[in-house]
C-alpha cells in the first residue's frame, strides 16, 4: 500500500473535481496493479507534481531502477508517450512501458536531488533550457498530436468574453495586444515538436546525460511557443529581455515572431485565469509589457 500525498489530492480536486478524487481514491489499487503486473516492487517514498504520483520501483527481472508515472489520461498526457518514444531518451526521459487504457508509464529513474531549480545561476539554468528546447524542438511532430494552429484559433475565439472580464483598461490593452501578436502568426503555426512545459524542475540530471528533460505536454507547433516557462520560472523582471534573446540566439529563432508566439502564452495564462475566477498573474503581464 501506499500513501497518496495529500497536496496531491487537493490539487487533482481543485484542477478535475469529482473525476480528480476518483483518481486519487485509485491510486493505491492502481499502483498495486502495475506492480504485480510488471514485476516491480516500490523502491522508495512516492513523489508527485501537481498531476502525477511518481513511485520509485525497481524491476525485480533484473534491478533496474525505474519510476512508476500514474496520471489522469486526458488531451495534455495522452500525448506525452507519442513525444517520449520520438525523442527515444534523446534529451528526454526514457520511455520504458505504457498502458494506453490508463496512461500509466514506467519510466527511466532520473536523480530528483539534482534538479536544474538547484542551479544558482539563473542565466546558467536559462541556457540550459535554450539547448534543450533547440534539440527537442528540431524534431518534426508525428501525426496525432494536438496541434498549435487549433489551439490558437480556439484561444482567439474566446478572447473576446475574456476581456469583457479584465477591469483594468491597462490590462485589457495588454491581454487584446497579446491577442493581436498571436493573429499575425497564426498563418504559419509551425510542425515542430514542442514540450510545452520545460520549466527548471522539469529538467533533472542523470548519469547518462547532464540534464534530462522531464513531463511533456507535446503539441506541434512553432518553438517560439516553448519560450515562456523559463521567463516565467524564477522570476526576475530585469532578466525577461536577456533570457528571451539567449533563447532565441540558441534556438536561432525570428525574435519578432518568437515574440508573438511568447505572447501568446500569456494570453493562454490570461483566458485559463479568467474563465477561472482568478486575477491576471503580474509575471504574466510583465512579461508581455517587456516584450510587446
Amino acid at each position: 500500500m501506499i500513501d497518496v500525498p495529500e497536496a496531491l489530492a487537493q490539487t487533482q480536486g481543485e484542477i478535475n473535481g469529482a473525476a480528480g478524487r476518483r483518481f486519487v481514491a485509485g491510486l493505491p489499487g492502481l499502483t498495486a496493479e502495475f506492480l504485480d503486473r510488471w514485476g516491480l516492487r516500490l523502491d522508495g517514498t512516492p513523489m508527485h507534481g501537481m498531476c502525477a504520483l511518481v513511485v520509485p520501483v525497481v524491476d525485480t527481472a533484473d534491478g533496474t531502477p525505474a519510476v512508476l508515472k500514474l496520471q489522469i489520461l486526458d488531451e495534455e498526457s495522452e500525448g506525452e508517450p507519442v513525444a517520449l518514444r520520438v525523442w527515444d531518451g534523446d534529451g528526454a526521459v526514457r520511455l520504458l512501458r505504457y498502458d494506453g487504457d490508463t496512461g500509466t508509464m514506467l519510466l527511466e529513474r532520473l536523480d530528483p536531488a539534482r534538479m536544474l531549480s538547484h542551479e544558482p545561476d539563473s542565466r546558467k539554468a536559462v541556457l540550459v533550457i535554450a539547448r534543450l528546447l533547440a534539440h527537442l524542438t528540431a524534431t518534426p511532430a508525428p501525426e496525432g498530436l494536438r496541434r498549435l494552429s487549433d489551439i490558437g484559433a480556439d484561444m482567439l475565439e474566446r478572447t473576446p468574453a475574456v476581456l469583457a472580464r479584465i477591469p483594468d483598461p491597462g490590462d485589457r490593452r495588454l491581454i487584446a495586444d497579446c491577442a493581436a501578436a498571436l493573429r499575425e502568426v497564426l498563418d504559419a503555426p509551425g510542425d515542430r515538436l514542442l514540450h510545452w512545459d520545460l520549466h527548471f524542475e522539469n529538467v533533472l540530471a542523470a548519469d547518462r546525460a547532464p540534464w534530462i528533460a522531464i513531463d511533456p505536454k507535446p503539441l506541434a507547433g512553432d518553438p517560439g511557443f516553448d519560450l515562456w516557462p523559463a521567463l516565467d520560472n524564477r522570476f526576475e523582471p530585469a532578466e525577461v529581455r536577456w533570457r528571451f534573446d539567449a533563447m532565441t540566439d540558441v534556438l536561432g529563432l525570428d525574435r519578432r515572431r518568437a515574440g508573438a508566439w511568447t505572447l501568446a502564452r500569456v494570453l493562454q495564462n490570461a483566458l485559463w485565469d479568467i474563465e477561472e475566477g482568478r486575477d491576471l498573474q503580474p509575471a504574466d503581464l510583465e512579461i508581455a509589457r517587456r516584450l510587446r
